[in-house]
């Protein structure tokens, strides 16, 4: 059984930090690819940034490339999401998923293809 737990949302100003954590179980994130996704309100889930299982290439969506960095802990089996420079545009419910073999772009942009999910962290950047 697969189970993905998203924490380290929170409020925080234009221009704040924040660090996302994906806890995973039943699946190994150091051979396993995870990716991130938000879903705004009245919007559709879009990719955030996703780290490639075995190799750990990473990817990202153009609008966080150079303010979000995508990591993992081996040891702790955790996928996080370090978010800097954060803007009201990134407000949105995060959400992590995994699937066990990589699919290239623009594949891996499309929730669908993902199979596994959390149930999502609230990120609000606001004044």
């Amino acid at each position: 059984q697969v189970q993905l737990v998203e924490s380290g949302g929170g409020l925080v100003q234009p221009g704040g930090s924040l660090r996302l954590s994906c806890a995973a179980s039943g699946r190994n994130v150091g051979s396993n690819s995870v990716a991130w996704f938000r879903q705004a309100p009245g919007k559709e889930r879009e990719f955030v940034a996703a780290i490639r299982g075995n190799s750990g290439m990473t990817y990202y969506a153009n609008s966080v490339k150079g303010r979000f960095t995508i990591s993992r802990d081996y040891a702790k089996n955790v996928v996080s999401l370090q978010m800097n420079s954060l803007e009201p545009d990134d407000t949105a419910l995060y959400y992590c998923t995994v699937r066990q073999n990589w699919i290239v772009q623009p594949y891996y942009e499309d929730p669908n293809n993902w199979n596994y999910w959390g149930q999502g962290t609230q990120v609000t950047v606001s004044s």
